[in-house]
Parts: C-alpha cells; structure tokens; sequence
C-alpha cells in the first residue's frame, strides 16, 4: 500500500499542477472531428418525438416538432458569460437553445392540422396557450432578434403579432397572456437603446472584493461577473421595457425600462407583479442573488405597493435547506382576483439552527392596505403551495437531512389548524401518495381539480413498487382520507395520466417496449381507448434490441436493480458471455429500505439515447444500464462515510448478476458515467479491479475545488478534509491501472464541473504513467448538443471500448489493497 501523501505533499502536487502546462506529444493533438460506425451515427439524426401541450380546455393538442441537433458552428457561436447567464447577444435572448420547428392541433379524436404561415427557418420557443384556448404565443429566433408570433387556433394559422424585439436575456419570462386572452406582457428590448458598450481598451483600475469579516460561503457558481465591463453588458442586455401588445399588434408600454426579472398579471388583470435587479452587483453569485424590488403596478406601469427591498443575497449559508431570508416565492393566488402570497423564513434561512418554526406563509389582498394575513406556520421548510376554487390550499413542508415530507389542507381564507394529508420519507417512493391533479380555471391559472363539491381531489403519481413503476390516478377524500383507485398501468404497457378531461375520460400517454410514446384517450369506465397521435418508432432498424429488467442484491442485502440491454441477434449459446458496459450514476440514501426501491418500469420504450451506454448494444456489447449505486448512511452516520466501499459493492453485485445470467464476461467490463457518474467511474477504477476500462464524461475529479459542499454532502472541507481527500479520484490518481476516457466541453458551466477538473486529473494520469485520453469538445457546455461533438464522442467511446474492452487482452493477477484499491 502505497504512503497516504500529507498536507504538505498535497499542496505541493496541486502547486505543480497549476502551473505544468498540458504538452502535446506526437500521438496527441486533433485530426478533426471524427463520426463513428452507421449503426452509432443513426441514432443521433433519428427523429426526435414532438413535444405535447394540452389546452386550458382540454380540447385540442399542441404539438411541437423538434429539431435535430444544432451544428457545432451555432453552438460554438459567440455568446457572453456573465452573472451565471449565457446570452446571444445578436438575438438579445439565451444562448444554446434547441427550438421547435413546426407546429400543429391535434384533436381529440385523432386529427391534426399543420400550423400554416410559420416563419421561414422557425426556431420556436416560449409557446404559450391563451387563457381561453383560443391562440397560441410564441417567440421566433432570428439571427438578429426575437419576434413575437400568434396561432390563430380555429384556422391554425400562424402571423407576427408585432415589431416589437422580445428581450429573452434575464431572468424572466419574456411574454405572459393577460387573463381574458386579449393580449400579451411582452419583455421588449426598449426601441431606443443604443449600441452595446464597448470592451475599453485600457483597464479602469484594479478589480476589488473585500469581505468585513462576515460569512459569505458560496457554491462553485460559474459564469460570474469579473469586471465593470460585464456589470455593464449585464445593464445592457438584461434591461426590459415592459409592454402590454394588443392582438391587433398594438401596444402600449407600462413603467420605465429595468432589469425585470418577473413581471406577472394577477388573475383579475387589474395588477402586475413586477420584480427588478438593482446593484451592488456581485462577483461571487450568479444575478438570481443580486438585489431585487419586488413591488405590484396597476395597468398603467405605476407602482401602487412595494413589497420588499432585497438586499444582495451572498451570505445564504450553503447547507441544504438553507434559504434566502426575507420574502421569496412570492407570487398570485391562482384562486383569487388579487391576492398575493409569499414565504418568510423564521430562522433566518439558516437550516443550520434550531427552530420550531421554520417558515411562515402569508397572503395580502388587494388594494394590500392594512398587514398580511399569516396563512401558516411551518416546523419544516416550504415546499410548495397548490390553489383550489373552493377556498382552501394543499401545502408541502420538507426537511433535507431527515427526507420528511408533509401535505396539508388549509383553509385559505379563515387560517385555522393545518390538516395533515400525508407524512412521507422523499426516499419511500413505495409509499408516494402522489401529487394534486391540477387543471386550468378561466384564467388561465393552475388550481387544484377538486370534485364533490371539493371534499375530494384527485392525486397522480409514479406508482413505484416492487414490480416496477406502474402510474395510477386515484380521488382522494380531504375528509376521511379515503382513496379510490380509477386507473392504474397494466402491463405490457407503461401509461401515465397526463389530465381529467371529464367524470369518464382522461389522456394518457402510453408506451411499451417496442412501442414509442403516443398519447390517448381512455374510458374510465370500458376501458375503451381512443388513439390521439401516432408518433413513428424513431429507430425502427433496431427494433429488435432485446431489453430485460433485472433485479438483485448487493453482499449486505440491499435490493438493486439495472437494465440489461443485448443485441438483437444475440445467441446465448453461440455467443456466450459478451462484453459488457455499465452505465450509472451514484444517489445518496438516509434508509437502506428506500435505497432497494425500484425506480423504473420494464414496460417502457427502449430507447437509445446517444448519450449514454445503451448505443453500444449496436456494438455487439451487452449494456447493464442505470444500474442502481446507492450510498447508504442511516441514522447518524452519513452516507458518503462509506463512499468507496458501497460503490465497489454495488458495482461487484452488477457484474455477478450478468455472469450468473451468463451474458457478461466478467474479464471483458467497462464502466461509465456522466458528471457525478463519472466521479464515480474515476473512483471505482481507483478502489477495485473490477473494470478493464472506463469512460467518464464531464466529471469533477478533485473534491478540494469545491469546498463548501458538493452533490448532497453538506460537510465543508474544512470540517472534514480526510473525506473531500477519501473520495476524490485526483488524490488517488496513481491507483488508477485501467485506461480511462475523459470528455468534457470545453464551456462546461455546471456548478463544481469545471473543465479544469478534466485536465488536472490527465495531467496527474499521465504523470503518473496510466493509460489515458483526455477529449476537450470546444463550445460544448455539460452535456454536449453540436451535432459534430455528438458524433465524435460516440467515435471515441466506440474506439475506447472496441481497444481496450472487446479486443483486451486477458488479465493479469493484481494485488488489491484491504481497501478495494490495487
């Protein structure tokens, strides 16, 4: 066993590494983006299944085409990266979008109609139904703008509502329908801006922070702002004029331009809830954080009630269920003409202290004079707040580090008592009572479909068991808690409830294996169903893919289960055991009960997304997919205490059951993953034996970069130092003997992942003589969308796996540590 280095050594390792820059050898570099065998290179231009939306009278389907995978010349376009933001600054809108392409209506009964009049080259976003059902909204991307678009839904005819620029740069949503659907709140670039600010050429002066001493722990944010001239880009872009437009195309504009980061109307339309970014800005947390004046204006633009004044918001502490102090999510009362409601903590947001009432629940009504009316008082954080006609709320309160969760009913217009619906673990999704069944009012507002004059609700959910996942619609009795069963997932099919149309039908959206998801209409009563789309089998060349559900134990006992896909041509006794790659990704656990409970559903389609291992069953591999690596810690122990360990095992107890099947060749595994799967990977080739090879995709290798907290450990490293160095793959580095794959996008913005974490660990990979590859994809952000970087990480993974996996060589004896390692 290798000496454990000290402090010392650390921090002179990491000195090194900051400074040894990645050379070239003759077999590095690029030769281009390269694309993988016909079979991997199908799947990434198969079609994609439309998008799905209900109108608020349930009668008719919007369905939205979406396009392939944009070019790596649009990903890798320019783009600005500031406050936490990406933003186009051609088009005044986000960056790296994937918009729709065509719309059409479907009804009910099966039809469909083509959206007519679509702009040339649509690029859709932001589509919205009208309170009445009447239109449809949506945004069109140009190359120079935003354009405000409207369905006519009775000609499903398409036209440009207005010349007006949507600014789609911030925080908020950049269009809203008024509740009688006579028009649209539209975010407008203000017409008389001028040109953006140009970089100066010569530094204002030198770029400060200081902190007086308070504590101000933030998380690994990226895309902050760095200096003055991005504050100001930040103005630029993110400044809004506010304008109501008109379905004429006329507007008129309401207040003066700001950095709106929500502009609501109430539900009467009599108001609008405006919030607003003013400085200090900050360079330690994205612009969700900065300052914000949260205030109600009338249909003029004049501010008629100021809310709150929020200061800046770093100094949030990083433990989970940590909140913000002051008002937050504050929004209308869906039930109500213009009732607001928020939440206020209690204990100062600081989920660190003890408090017997955590968060308060208010409501203030319109014209908002006098105090707010306290709605609740909460022992565990907010978690939600749903709205019924009939006058009362279902309210959730949860706790992190226990995984509590509560339902309530309360009665919203006369506070009382809290009647308690449910107490669950979020862990326990046997036992998940499911969440309200909601349904659109005449305003277009979410509420709660209640029925019996609302002494009943209805609940959907999951429908988690040991069969797997089996989605139910049940009605729910507020007053004696009696449930009724009206639907539940049959197999071969995987079915879920999507709305109540009536008392005697509901749409679902139903698949199976070979079947891809298409939405229908189901008789409560005959079980009789009407098909609503045919969406076509994106792949049907690899149909006959065989996929089996498989379920077994870990050495302590703890349940798991993966997905075992194998060619479609595979003979068991003509092929034997195949080469096998497993995919997965690691999930903290408080119950080892909970831990055991299956996630998913035999019944589903099989799908084969390129962006995981199920593409090389194409391959001749036998894929082990989502196979479960729970990391258990129950009572006071917590579950990254035993990290190494339960990954080694959960991993062990995968192999064993493809061997004891007799489909996996236990010489011949890879492993992979993606982000925290790809920590994962990094730490099983480092801690065991049990892998020839692994793959690992924009992951975070060295848990000391991000030091207050990471995936669901609370821990700071420097309350525990010995853990972020356990479980860290960088600090291990020269355990690592089996070739690994790093990929990352060179714009990875993803809290903690940053693409130096990739380098580093291939630096001290090659320093230490392991068999490596390091694949920085430019442009690409966490997960990759460039149609070229798609083609060459299925080329990379698919030569990685074919040397080193299908082709390896037998192994030799190794010596493992008592640890796992080697």
């Amino acid at each position: 066993m290798s000496r454990r280095p000290t402090i010392r050594d650390l921090l002179l390792s990491l000195a090194f590494l900051s400074v040894a820059p990645l050379a070239l050898t003759a077999q590095e570099g690029s030769d281009g983006y390269q694309t993988p065998p016909p079979e991997l290179a199908a799947l990434v231009d198969a079609p994609v299944t439309p998008g799905v939306s209900l109108s608020p009278d349930g009668t008719t389907l919007l369905i939205s085409a979406r396009a392939s995978l944009p070019s790596i010349a649009q990903v890798a376009a320019p783009e600005l990266k500031i406050a936490g933001l990406r933003i186009n600054p051609r088009t005044n809108g986000p960056s790296r979008t994937r918009p729709s392409n065509g719309l059409s209506l479907g009804s009910l009964d099966g039809t469909e109609r083509v959206v007519s009049g679509l702009p040339s080259g649509a690029a859709i976003r932001n589509t919205q139904w009208s309170p009445d059902g009447r239109h449809v909204a949506f945004t069109h991307d140009t190359d120079t703008s935003i354009q405000l678009w409207v369905v006519d839904v009775a000609s499903a005819q398409a036209r440009r509502l207005s010349d007006l620029a949507v600014n789609d740069a911030y925080l908020a949503r950049p269009i809203q329908w008024s509740p009688d659907g006579s028009g649209l709140y539209v975010l407008a670039v203000p017409p008389s801006r001028g040109a953006a600010p140009a970089a100066p050429l010569v530094p204002a002066g030198p770029i400060i922070e200081e902190n007086d001493g308070e504590v101000a722990p933030a998380r690994t944010y990226q895309d902050l702002l760095t200096n003055q001239h991005d504050e100001t880009l930040l103005e630029y872009y993110g400044t809004s004029q506010l304008a109501r437009v008109a379905l004429d195309g006329s507007y008129a504009t309401l207040g003066d331009p700001g950095m709106i980061r929500d502009a609501d109307p109430s539900p009467d339309g009599s108001y609008v809830l405006v919030e607003t970014t003013s400085r200090p800005f900050s360079y330690q947390v994205p612009a969700s954080r900065f300052p914000n004046r949260i205030e109600v204006w009338d249909p003029a633009g004049n501010s008629v009630h100021t809310v709150a004044e929020l200061p800046l918001q770093d100094k949030v502490p990083t433990s989970f269920g940590s909140v913000p102090a002051g008002v937050r999510s504050i929004s209308w009362r869906s039930d109500a003409d213009a009732t607001l409601y928020w939440v206020e903590a209690q204990d100062g947001g600081d989920a660190g202290v003890s408090a017997e009432v955590r968060d308060k629940l208010f409501a203030h009504a319109a014209p908002f004079t006098g105090e707010p009316t306290e709605l609740a008082a909460l022992a565990l954080r907010f978690g939600g707040v749903r709205w019924a006609e009939e006058g009362f709320g279902i309210l959730t309160e949860n706790w992190f580090s226990t995984r509590v969760q509560r339902t309530y009913r309360f009665d919203s217009d006369e506070p009382g008592e809290l009647q308690l619906l449910f107490d669950v673990s979020t862990e326990d999704l046997y036992n998940n009572p499911g969440q309200p069944l909601l349904t659109s009012n005449e305003r277009g507002r979410s509420v709660v479909q209640t029925t019996d004059r609302g002494r009943s609700i209805y609940l959907a959910g999951a429908g988690s068991s040991p069969e797997g996942n089996r989605p139910f619609l049940r009605r729910f009795n507020l007053e004696n808690g009696a449930s009724e069963e009206l639907f539940r997932s049959e197999a071969p099919y995987y079915e879920g409830p999507v709305a109540l149309l009536n008392d005697r039908q509901i749409l679902t959206r139903r698949e199976s294996k070979d079947e891809p998801v298409n939405f229908f209409v189901r008789d409560l009563r005959n079980g009789e169903m009407t098909a609503v789309t045919n969406f076509p089998h994106p792949y049907p060349q690899f149909a006959g893919i065989r996929k089996q559900a498989l379920q077994y134990e870990r050495d302590d006992g703890v349940p798991l289960s993966a997905t075992l896909y194998l060619p479609a041509d595979y003979d068991a006794d003509r092929d034997g055991p195949l080469p096998t790659f497993v995919w997965a990704y690691p999930t903290e656990f408080k119950s080892a009960a909970a831990a055991g409970q299956r996630r998913d559903s035999p019944y589903q389609f099989t799908r084969i997304n390129y962006s995981g291992a199920v593409p090389y069953v194409t391959r001749g591999y036998a894929v082990l997919d989502n196979a479960s690596m729970p990391v258990i810690g129950e009572g006071d122990a917590e579950p990254n205490d035993t990290f190494r360990p339960q990954l080694v095992a959960n991993a062990k107890a995968a192999i064993d059951e493809g061997v004891r099947l007799g489909v996996v060749d236990p010489d011949r595994v890879a492993v992979g993953g993606h982000s925290y799967g790809a920590f994962m990977t990094g730490n099983l080739l480092a801690h065991s034996d049990l892998f020839r090879a692994g793959i690992s995709r924009s992951g975070a290798y060295n848990r000391t970069l991000t030091p207050f907290g990471f995936q669901r450990e609370e821990r700071l490293f420097w309350e525990d130092p010995d853990l972020y160095f356990d479980m860290s793959p960088f600090m291990h580095a020269e355990k690592v003997n089996e070739p690994i794959l790093l990929i990352h996008g060179t714009d990875d913005n993803n809290s903690g992942t940053f693409p130096l974490q990739s380098r580093r660990f291939y630096a001290a990979l090659k320093g230490l003589g392991a068999t490596a590859r390091l694949v920085m994809l430019p442009g690409e952000s966490h997960g990759y969308q460039g149609r070229e970087s798609v083609l060459h990480v299925l080329w990379e993974t698919d030569r990685w796996l074919d040397k080193h996996v299908k082709n390896a060589p037998a192994k030799k004896p190794v010596t493992t540590t008592d640890d796992g390692g080697h």
